[in-house]
């Protein structure tokens, strides 16, 4: 998952409140980048970091909620990319390392 920050201290945020929640098992803060974009009719420059965020599909929508909370932007980007391939041993840790849905309890009989 791929989501743009204006600076650290909603990197930081945000990072924090996804892997608290399990919602993420590693988030990689990648700083330097300069976004070029159009906004309500002119094009903007604005320096930003890059966050890469490891999570399964599944969490997607939870992920984008909890990101759209703490985010300052009207319009985050908040984009998801699939893993067509990965070391077996690394994408069982992301699995183990993020949340999954409860069991369903047994029937009452």
């Amino acid at each position: 998952m791929l989501v743009t920050v204006p600076d650290e201290k909603t990197a930081d945020r945000i990072a924090q409140d996804l892997l608290e929640k399990r919602l993420a098992a590693c988030v990689n803060r990648v700083p330097g980048l300069l976004s070029r974009y159009r906004w309500e009719g002119k094009i903007e420059n604005d320096a930003e970091l890059l966050l890469i965020i490891k999570t399964r599909s599944a969490l997607f929508g939870e992920l984008a909620q909890a990101v759209k909370a703490l985010h300052p932007y009207t319009v985050p980007e908040i984009v998801a990319l699939p893993i067509s391939e990965g070391y077996a041993q690394y994408l069982a840790w992301l699995g183990a390392n993020t949340l999954f849905a409860a069991p369903e309890p047994p029937s009452g009989r």
